[in-house]
Protein backbone atom coordinates (compact mmCIF):
# COMPACT_ATOMS: atom_id res chain seq x y z
CA UNK A 1 0.00 0.00 0.00
CA UNK A 2 1.51 3.32 -1.10
CA UNK A 3 1.51 6.90 0.62
CA UNK A 4 2.46 10.09 -0.70
CA UNK A 5 4.48 11.37 2.33
CA UNK A 6 8.17 12.43 1.99
CA UNK A 7 10.51 12.99 4.42
CA UNK A 8 14.06 14.99 3.93
CA UNK A 9 17.15 14.50 5.77
CA UNK A 10 18.25 17.68 7.33
CA UNK A 11 14.75 19.30 8.25
CA UNK A 12 13.98 18.23 11.32
CA UNK A 13 14.27 14.24 12.94
CA UNK A 14 13.11 12.28 10.34
CA UNK A 15 9.87 11.03 13.03
CA UNK A 16 9.15 14.49 13.72
CA UNK A 17 8.47 14.73 9.71
CA UNK A 18 6.59 11.74 9.54
CA UNK A 19 4.05 12.94 12.68
CA UNK A 20 3.69 16.28 10.67
CA UNK A 21 3.14 15.00 6.97
CA UNK A 22 0.51 12.74 8.72
CA UNK A 23 -1.04 14.98 11.12
CA UNK A 24 -1.46 17.54 8.62
CA UNK A 25 -3.18 15.13 5.74
CA UNK A 26 -5.60 13.73 8.28
CA UNK A 27 -6.46 17.13 9.55
CA UNK A 28 -6.80 18.75 6.37
CA UNK A 29 -9.50 15.67 4.82
CA UNK A 30 -6.70 14.30 2.51
CA UNK A 31 -6.36 11.39 4.66
CA UNK A 32 -10.11 10.58 5.84
CA UNK A 33 -11.40 8.49 8.88
CA UNK A 34 -11.46 4.97 8.55
CA UNK A 35 -8.76 4.91 5.58
CA UNK A 36 -5.94 2.09 5.96
CA UNK A 37 -2.55 3.24 5.41
CA UNK A 38 0.60 1.37 5.12
CA UNK A 39 2.04 -0.41 8.09
CA UNK A 40 4.98 0.10 9.45
CA UNK A 41 7.53 -1.64 7.68
CA UNK A 42 5.97 -0.89 4.28
CA UNK A 43 6.11 2.82 5.32
CA UNK A 44 9.68 2.26 6.39
CA UNK A 45 10.38 0.49 3.20
CA UNK A 46 8.73 3.36 0.98
CA UNK A 47 10.76 6.21 2.90
CA UNK A 48 13.69 4.41 3.29
CA UNK A 49 14.41 4.73 6.94
CA UNK A 50 14.60 2.39 10.01
CA UNK A 51 11.27 0.84 11.06
CA UNK A 52 11.64 1.74 14.64
CA UNK A 53 11.02 5.49 13.53
CA UNK A 54 8.03 4.94 11.55
CA UNK A 55 6.66 2.45 15.06
CA UNK A 56 7.33 5.50 17.50
CA UNK A 57 5.96 8.12 14.92
CA UNK A 58 2.75 5.68 14.29
CA UNK A 59 2.49 5.73 18.69
CA UNK A 60 2.59 9.10 19.01
CA UNK A 61 -0.10 9.97 16.78
CA UNK A 62 -2.20 6.52 17.89
CA UNK A 63 -1.75 8.44 21.59
CA UNK A 64 -3.31 11.62 19.68
CA UNK A 65 -5.93 10.34 18.56
CA UNK A 66 -4.95 10.07 14.79
CA UNK A 67 -4.50 6.41 14.27
CA UNK A 68 -5.80 3.58 15.25
CA UNK A 69 -3.14 0.77 15.97
CA UNK A 70 -4.59 -2.84 16.77
CA UNK A 71 -2.24 -6.00 16.56
CA UNK A 72 -2.74 -7.85 13.27
CA UNK A 73 -5.03 -5.39 12.06
CA UNK A 74 -3.64 -2.49 9.26
CA UNK A 75 -3.59 0.61 10.83
CA UNK A 76 -5.98 3.20 10.12
CA UNK A 77 -7.13 7.38 10.40
CA UNK A 78 -9.20 7.16 13.54
CA UNK A 79 -12.92 7.79 13.34
CA UNK A 80 -12.44 10.64 15.43
CA UNK A 81 -9.36 12.07 13.89
CA UNK A 82 -11.26 14.78 12.85
CA UNK A 83 -11.87 16.33 16.29
CA UNK A 84 -8.18 17.00 16.61
CA UNK A 85 -8.19 20.05 13.37
CA UNK A 86 -11.46 21.25 12.04
CA UNK A 87 -14.80 19.86 12.71
CA UNK A 88 -16.32 17.69 10.01
CA UNK A 89 -19.96 18.10 8.93
CA UNK A 90 -22.06 15.18 9.06
CA UNK A 91 -23.98 14.60 5.66
CA UNK A 92 -27.60 13.98 6.97
CA UNK A 93 -28.74 10.57 6.29
CA UNK A 94 -32.63 10.13 5.07
CA UNK A 95 -34.79 7.76 6.43
CA UNK A 96 -35.13 4.61 4.56
CA UNK A 97 -38.24 4.92 1.85
CA UNK A 98 -41.16 3.27 3.16
CA UNK A 99 -42.99 2.94 -0.65
CA UNK A 100 -41.03 3.90 -3.63
CA UNK A 101 -43.39 4.82 -6.64
CA UNK A 102 -41.40 6.18 -8.29
CA UNK A 103 -41.64 5.72 -12.20
CA UNK A 104 -39.04 4.14 -15.09
CA UNK A 105 -37.28 2.27 -12.08
CA UNK A 106 -36.93 -1.63 -12.27
CA UNK A 107 -37.25 -4.34 -9.80
CA UNK A 108 -32.81 -4.78 -9.61
CA UNK A 109 -33.47 -7.38 -6.91
CA UNK A 110 -34.15 -9.75 -9.50
CA UNK A 111 -31.40 -8.84 -11.57
CA UNK A 112 -29.92 -12.40 -12.74
CA UNK A 113 -26.99 -12.39 -11.09
CA UNK A 114 -26.04 -16.05 -11.82
CA UNK A 115 -26.58 -15.92 -15.58
CA UNK A 116 -24.72 -12.73 -15.43
CA UNK A 117 -21.54 -14.06 -14.08
CA UNK A 118 -21.57 -16.95 -16.09
CA UNK A 119 -21.93 -14.39 -19.29
CA UNK A 120 -18.77 -12.93 -17.59
CA UNK A 121 -16.85 -15.26 -16.61
CA UNK A 122 -16.98 -16.69 -19.95
CA UNK A 123 -16.38 -13.24 -21.79
CA UNK A 124 -12.93 -12.84 -19.85
CA UNK A 125 -12.26 -16.61 -20.31
CA UNK A 126 -12.40 -15.89 -24.96
CA UNK A 127 -11.14 -12.41 -24.88
CA UNK A 128 -7.74 -12.47 -26.27
CA UNK A 129 -5.12 -9.71 -25.46
CA UNK A 130 -6.15 -7.54 -28.51
CA UNK A 131 -10.12 -7.32 -26.98
CA UNK A 132 -8.43 -6.18 -23.47
CA UNK A 133 -7.19 -3.13 -25.94
CA UNK A 134 -8.46 -0.19 -27.40
CA UNK A 135 -11.34 -1.12 -30.27
CA UNK A 136 -13.77 0.45 -32.06
CA UNK A 137 -16.03 3.40 -30.97
CA UNK A 138 -19.29 1.52 -32.30
CA UNK A 139 -18.97 -1.14 -29.63
CA UNK A 140 -17.55 -4.76 -30.13
CA UNK A 141 -18.96 -6.63 -33.25
CA UNK A 142 -19.92 -9.65 -31.35
CA UNK A 143 -22.47 -7.67 -29.45
CA UNK A 144 -23.37 -5.26 -32.36
CA UNK A 145 -24.17 -8.81 -34.12
CA UNK A 146 -25.88 -9.97 -31.50
CA UNK A 147 -28.18 -6.41 -30.68
CA UNK A 148 -28.83 -6.47 -34.56
CA UNK A 149 -30.64 -9.99 -34.30
CA UNK A 150 -32.05 -9.16 -31.21
CA UNK A 151 -33.96 -6.20 -32.13
CA UNK A 152 -34.54 -6.90 -35.43
CA UNK A 153 -36.36 -10.37 -33.79
CA UNK A 154 -38.54 -8.46 -31.18
CA UNK A 155 -38.62 -4.95 -32.27
CA UNK A 156 -39.04 -4.96 -35.73
CA UNK A 157 -35.44 -3.14 -36.30
CA UNK A 158 -33.81 -3.17 -39.35
CA UNK A 159 -29.84 -3.09 -38.35
CA UNK A 160 -26.76 -4.03 -39.84
CA UNK A 161 -23.96 -4.75 -37.25
CA UNK A 162 -22.41 -1.73 -38.86
CA UNK A 163 -25.11 0.66 -38.43
CA UNK A 164 -25.04 -0.50 -34.55
CA UNK A 165 -23.69 2.13 -31.91
CA UNK A 166 -23.16 0.69 -28.19
CA UNK A 167 -22.81 3.78 -25.72
CA UNK A 168 -23.14 4.04 -21.99
CA UNK A 169 -26.76 3.96 -21.98
CA UNK A 170 -29.79 5.74 -23.53
CA UNK A 171 -28.55 9.59 -22.31
CA UNK A 172 -24.85 9.26 -24.09
CA UNK A 173 -26.83 7.84 -27.20
CA UNK A 174 -29.04 11.17 -27.41
CA UNK A 175 -26.13 13.30 -26.96
CA UNK A 176 -23.66 12.22 -29.10
CA UNK A 177 -26.71 12.37 -31.96
CA UNK A 178 -27.52 15.79 -30.79
CA UNK A 179 -24.02 17.26 -31.01
CA UNK A 180 -24.01 15.58 -34.36
CA UNK A 181 -26.99 17.00 -35.53
CA UNK A 182 -25.57 20.20 -34.13
CA UNK A 183 -22.38 19.83 -35.80
CA UNK A 184 -24.14 19.83 -38.61
CA UNK A 185 -26.02 22.86 -38.57
CA UNK A 186 -29.30 22.28 -37.03
CA UNK A 187 -30.47 24.49 -34.65
CA UNK A 188 -33.61 23.52 -33.18
CA UNK A 189 -34.83 19.64 -32.05
CA UNK A 190 -38.81 19.13 -31.06
CA UNK A 191 -39.65 17.27 -28.06
CA UNK A 192 -42.66 15.17 -26.93
CA UNK A 193 -44.69 17.85 -24.16
CA UNK A 194 -44.60 16.04 -21.82
CA UNK A 195 -41.53 14.43 -21.71
CA UNK A 196 -38.06 13.55 -19.62
CA UNK A 197 -37.24 16.96 -18.55
CA UNK A 198 -33.51 15.68 -18.36
CA UNK A 199 -33.57 15.38 -22.75
CA UNK A 200 -34.15 18.81 -23.25
CA UNK A 201 -31.17 19.90 -20.79
CA UNK A 202 -28.98 17.23 -22.96
CA UNK A 203 -30.27 19.24 -25.97
CA UNK A 204 -29.18 22.42 -24.78
CA UNK A 205 -25.76 21.62 -23.66
CA UNK A 206 -25.07 20.29 -27.37
CA UNK A 207 -26.50 23.63 -29.00
CA UNK A 208 -30.28 22.82 -29.59
CA UNK A 209 -32.75 24.86 -28.48
CA UNK A 210 -35.84 22.32 -27.45
CA UNK A 211 -39.21 23.23 -28.74
CA UNK A 212 -42.55 21.34 -26.75
CA UNK A 213 -44.76 19.71 -29.28
CA UNK A 214 -48.13 18.49 -27.33
CA UNK A 215 -49.27 14.95 -27.31
CA UNK A 216 -52.78 13.75 -27.39
CA UNK A 217 -54.63 10.19 -27.08
CA UNK A 218 -52.85 9.21 -30.93
CA UNK A 219 -49.75 10.55 -29.59
CA UNK A 220 -47.24 13.40 -30.31
CA UNK A 221 -49.40 16.01 -32.98
CA UNK A 222 -47.80 16.15 -35.97
CA UNK A 223 -49.50 18.39 -37.53
CA UNK A 224 -47.95 20.78 -35.17
CA UNK A 225 -44.67 20.48 -35.58
CA UNK A 226 -42.65 23.10 -36.21
CA UNK A 227 -39.03 23.73 -38.81
CA UNK A 228 -36.90 21.82 -36.75
CA UNK A 229 -33.81 19.36 -37.64
CA UNK A 230 -35.16 16.13 -35.27
CA UNK A 231 -37.84 15.12 -32.96
CA UNK A 232 -37.38 12.68 -29.69
CA UNK A 233 -40.59 10.74 -29.28
CA UNK A 234 -41.23 7.70 -27.37
CA UNK A 235 -43.78 5.91 -29.97
CA UNK A 236 -44.22 2.53 -28.41
CA UNK A 237 -45.31 3.74 -24.90
CA UNK A 238 -45.39 7.42 -24.10
CA UNK A 239 -43.50 8.56 -21.40
CA UNK A 240 -45.21 9.67 -19.35
CA UNK A 241 -48.35 9.57 -20.35
CA UNK A 242 -48.34 6.13 -21.54
CA UNK A 243 -50.23 6.57 -24.85
CA UNK A 244 -49.34 4.92 -28.06
CA UNK A 245 -48.28 6.65 -31.04
CA UNK A 246 -51.22 5.39 -33.92
CA UNK A 247 -50.60 4.07 -36.94
CA UNK A 248 -52.48 7.26 -38.93
CA UNK A 249 -50.00 9.39 -37.01
CA UNK A 250 -46.39 6.91 -37.96
CA UNK A 251 -47.56 7.63 -41.58
CA UNK A 252 -48.03 11.39 -40.90
CA UNK A 253 -44.54 11.53 -39.26
CA UNK A 254 -42.64 9.82 -41.37
CA UNK A 255 -43.84 11.85 -44.54
CA UNK A 256 -43.11 14.74 -42.31
CA UNK A 257 -39.55 13.70 -41.91
CA UNK A 258 -39.27 12.98 -45.69
CA UNK A 259 -40.77 16.52 -46.64
CA UNK A 260 -38.68 18.19 -43.91
CA UNK A 261 -35.32 16.69 -44.24
CA UNK A 262 -35.38 15.80 -40.61
CA UNK A 263 -34.74 12.64 -38.61
CA UNK A 264 -36.79 11.02 -35.60
CA UNK A 265 -35.37 9.51 -32.56
CA UNK A 266 -37.12 6.59 -31.45
CA UNK A 267 -36.99 6.50 -27.84
CA UNK A 268 -37.73 2.26 -27.24
CA UNK A 269 -37.38 2.70 -23.67
CA UNK A 270 -39.54 -0.05 -22.25
CA UNK A 271 -41.50 -1.17 -24.69
CA UNK A 272 -40.95 -4.98 -23.77
CA UNK A 273 -43.34 -4.82 -21.78
CA UNK A 274 -46.38 -4.74 -23.04
CA UNK A 275 -49.23 -6.59 -20.61
CA UNK A 276 -52.67 -6.53 -22.64
CA UNK A 277 -51.15 -7.59 -26.50
CA UNK A 278 -48.02 -7.66 -28.28
CA UNK A 279 -46.05 -4.80 -28.50
CA UNK A 280 -46.04 -2.52 -31.55
CA UNK A 281 -42.68 -2.70 -33.67
CA UNK A 282 -40.19 0.63 -33.72
CA UNK A 283 -40.88 3.04 -35.60
CA UNK A 284 -37.69 2.58 -36.96
CA UNK A 285 -38.59 -0.50 -39.12
CA UNK A 286 -40.51 1.87 -41.24
CA UNK A 287 -38.12 3.82 -42.62
CA UNK A 288 -34.71 3.36 -40.94
CA UNK A 289 -32.93 6.39 -43.26
CA UNK A 290 -35.14 8.83 -40.98
CA UNK A 291 -35.32 7.16 -37.54
CA UNK A 292 -32.52 6.97 -34.82
CA UNK A 293 -33.45 3.96 -32.68
CA UNK A 294 -32.39 4.28 -29.02
CA UNK A 295 -32.53 1.61 -26.49
CA UNK A 296 -30.73 0.48 -23.41
CA UNK A 297 -30.41 -2.11 -20.33
CA UNK A 298 -31.65 0.24 -17.78
CA UNK A 299 -35.13 -0.84 -17.97
CA UNK A 300 -35.14 -4.21 -18.75
CA UNK A 301 -31.99 -5.50 -16.26
CA UNK A 302 -30.47 -2.40 -14.37
CA UNK A 303 -29.01 1.27 -14.70
CA UNK A 304 -25.85 -0.07 -12.77
CA UNK A 305 -25.52 -1.88 -16.54
CA UNK A 306 -24.44 1.70 -18.60
CA UNK A 307 -25.13 -0.24 -21.38
CA UNK A 308 -27.07 1.17 -24.32
CA UNK A 309 -27.46 1.36 -28.26
CA UNK A 310 -27.99 3.18 -31.27
CA UNK A 311 -29.36 2.24 -34.89
CA UNK A 312 -28.43 4.71 -36.90
CA UNK A 313 -29.03 5.78 -40.86
CA UNK A 314 -25.92 5.81 -42.71
CA UNK A 315 -25.41 9.18 -42.97
CA UNK A 316 -25.06 9.40 -39.55
CA UNK A 317 -22.90 6.60 -38.61
CA UNK A 318 -19.48 7.63 -39.23
CA UNK A 319 -20.04 11.34 -37.54
CA UNK A 320 -21.95 9.53 -34.25
CA UNK A 321 -18.98 7.02 -34.37
CA UNK A 322 -15.99 10.29 -34.08
CA UNK A 323 -18.78 11.90 -31.46
CA UNK A 324 -18.27 8.33 -29.66
CA UNK A 325 -14.51 8.25 -29.92
CA UNK A 326 -13.72 12.05 -28.90
CA UNK A 327 -16.05 11.25 -25.43
CA UNK A 328 -15.09 8.37 -23.95
CA UNK A 329 -13.33 6.15 -27.25
CA UNK A 330 -15.46 2.93 -25.92
CA UNK A 331 -17.82 1.83 -23.47
CA UNK A 332 -16.59 -0.94 -21.35
CA UNK A 333 -15.62 -3.91 -23.65
CA UNK A 334 -15.82 -6.73 -20.90
CA UNK A 335 -19.32 -6.01 -19.98
CA UNK A 336 -19.49 -5.89 -24.12
CA UNK A 337 -17.98 -8.97 -24.76
CA UNK A 338 -20.38 -10.56 -21.77
CA UNK A 339 -23.66 -8.82 -22.45
CA UNK A 340 -23.13 -10.03 -26.26
CA UNK A 341 -22.89 -13.92 -24.53
CA UNK A 342 -25.85 -13.01 -22.38
CA UNK A 343 -28.18 -12.14 -25.59
CA UNK A 344 -26.64 -15.16 -27.83
CA UNK A 345 -27.39 -17.59 -24.77
CA UNK A 346 -31.35 -15.88 -24.50
CA UNK A 347 -30.93 -14.63 -20.78
CA UNK A 348 -32.47 -11.41 -21.78
CA UNK A 349 -35.52 -13.15 -23.24
CA UNK A 350 -35.66 -15.64 -20.17
CA UNK A 351 -35.23 -12.72 -17.85
CA UNK A 352 -38.21 -10.65 -19.47
CA UNK A 353 -40.55 -13.29 -19.56
CA UNK A 354 -40.15 -13.72 -15.68
CA UNK A 355 -40.59 -9.93 -15.23
CA UNK A 356 -43.77 -9.12 -17.78
CA UNK A 357 -45.64 -11.85 -15.59
CA UNK A 358 -44.33 -10.05 -12.26
CA UNK A 359 -45.10 -6.66 -13.42
CA UNK A 360 -48.18 -7.50 -14.80
CA UNK A 361 -49.61 -8.68 -11.46
CA UNK A 362 -48.28 -6.20 -9.72
CA UNK A 363 -49.69 -3.44 -12.07
CA UNK A 364 -53.12 -5.31 -12.03
CA UNK A 365 -52.70 -5.17 -7.93
CA UNK A 366 -51.77 -1.18 -7.99
CA UNK A 367 -55.01 -0.35 -10.67
CA UNK A 368 -57.37 -2.64 -8.04
CA UNK A 369 -56.16 -0.89 -4.76
CA UNK A 370 -56.54 2.65 -6.25
CA UNK A 371 -60.20 1.70 -7.38
CA UNK A 372 -60.74 0.88 -3.74
CA UNK A 373 -59.07 3.68 -1.76
CA UNK A 374 -59.15 6.08 -4.19
CA UNK A 375 -61.90 5.54 -6.63
CA UNK A 376 -62.11 9.33 -7.93
CA UNK A 377 -58.55 8.75 -9.27
CA UNK A 378 -58.39 7.70 -13.25
CA UNK A 379 -55.60 5.64 -14.52
CA UNK A 380 -54.97 6.71 -18.18
CA UNK A 381 -52.28 5.04 -20.93
CA UNK A 382 -51.88 1.47 -22.04
CA UNK A 383 -51.16 -1.38 -19.96
CA UNK A 384 -47.57 -1.28 -20.54
CA UNK A 385 -44.17 -0.11 -19.04
CA UNK A 386 -43.25 0.41 -15.49
CA UNK A 387 -45.68 3.08 -14.42
CA UNK A 388 -49.16 4.16 -14.31
CA UNK A 389 -50.43 7.59 -15.13
CA UNK A 390 -52.95 8.88 -12.32
CA UNK A 391 -55.10 11.62 -12.63
CA UNK A 392 -56.36 13.03 -9.73
CA UNK A 393 -59.23 15.50 -9.27
CA UNK A 394 -58.44 18.97 -10.79
CA UNK A 395 -59.17 20.22 -6.96
CA UNK A 396 -56.40 18.30 -5.73
CA UNK A 397 -52.60 19.98 -5.26
CA UNK A 398 -49.96 17.91 -6.95
CA UNK A 399 -47.46 19.32 -5.86
CA UNK A 400 -48.75 19.26 -1.76
CA UNK A 401 -49.69 15.45 -2.38
CA UNK A 402 -46.11 15.17 -3.20
CA UNK A 403 -44.15 16.97 -0.70
CA UNK A 404 -46.31 15.75 1.92
CA UNK A 405 -45.91 12.02 0.69
CA UNK A 406 -42.03 12.54 0.80
CA UNK A 407 -42.30 13.57 4.28
CA UNK A 408 -44.08 10.15 5.58
CA UNK A 409 -41.26 8.15 3.46
CA UNK A 410 -43.45 7.81 0.21
CA UNK A 411 -41.63 8.56 -3.36
CA UNK A 412 -43.77 9.22 -6.75
CA UNK A 413 -43.28 11.00 -9.67
CA UNK A 414 -45.08 14.11 -10.19
CA UNK A 415 -46.32 15.06 -13.37
CA UNK A 416 -45.90 18.65 -13.05
CA UNK A 417 -42.18 18.36 -14.53
CA UNK A 418 -42.38 16.68 -17.35
CA UNK A 419 -44.59 19.54 -18.72
CA UNK A 420 -43.02 22.13 -20.65
CA UNK A 421 -45.49 24.71 -18.51
CA UNK A 422 -47.07 22.84 -16.15
CA UNK A 423 -49.09 25.82 -15.30
CA UNK A 424 -53.00 25.02 -15.50
CA UNK A 425 -52.41 21.21 -15.85
CA UNK A 426 -54.83 18.47 -13.86
CA UNK A 427 -52.70 16.63 -10.92
CA UNK A 428 -51.26 13.74 -11.85
CA UNK A 429 -49.36 11.05 -10.39
CA UNK A 430 -46.65 8.88 -12.44
CA UNK A 431 -47.12 5.43 -10.02
CA UNK A 432 -44.36 2.89 -10.50
CA UNK A 433 -44.47 -0.69 -9.52
CA UNK A 434 -40.85 -1.67 -10.51
CA UNK A 435 -39.82 -1.15 -6.90
CA UNK A 436 -42.88 -2.45 -4.90
CA UNK A 437 -44.14 -6.08 -4.69
CA UNK A 438 -47.42 -7.39 -5.43
CA UNK A 439 -48.21 -8.25 -1.98
CA UNK A 440 -46.96 -4.96 -0.72
CA UNK A 441 -49.20 -3.32 -3.27
CA UNK A 442 -52.38 -2.66 -0.95
CA UNK A 443 -50.81 -1.20 1.94
CA UNK A 444 -49.01 0.93 -0.26
CA UNK A 445 -51.88 2.51 -1.95
CA UNK A 446 -53.50 3.02 1.53
CA UNK A 447 -50.91 4.76 2.39
CA UNK A 448 -50.74 6.69 -0.24
CA UNK A 449 -54.66 7.54 -0.11
CA UNK A 450 -54.35 8.70 3.29
CA UNK A 451 -51.56 10.65 2.24
CA UNK A 452 -53.91 12.78 -0.55
CA UNK A 453 -56.68 12.71 2.12
CA UNK A 454 -54.49 14.24 4.55
CA UNK A 455 -54.01 17.21 2.12
CA UNK A 456 -57.40 17.62 1.35
CA UNK A 457 -58.67 18.55 4.56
Amino acid sequence: MELLLAVRRGEGTLGAQIEDRLRRAIRDGALRPGTAVPSTRDLARQLGVSRRIVIDAYAQLAAEGYLLLRQGARPRVSETSAVAGEPTVDEPQAPPVRYDFRPSIPDVSTFPRQAWLRSLRDALASMTDADLGYGDPRGVESLRTALADYLGRVRGVVAEPSRVMVTCGYSQGLDLVCRTLALGGARRIAFEDPSYPEQKELARRAGLEPVPVAVDEQGIRVAELPDVGAVVLTPAHQHPTGVVLSGERRTELLAWLRDHDAIAIDDDYDAEYRYDRAAIGALQGLDPERVVYAGSASKTLAPALRIGWLVLPSSLVEPVREGKRLVDHQTDRVEQHAFADFLVRGELDRHLRRMRGSYRARRDALIAALAEDLPEAVVSGIAAGLHATVRLPDSDDEAAIVEEARRRRIEVGPMAENWDDPRGRPPTLLLGYGQIQEASMRPAVRALAEVVMSVRS
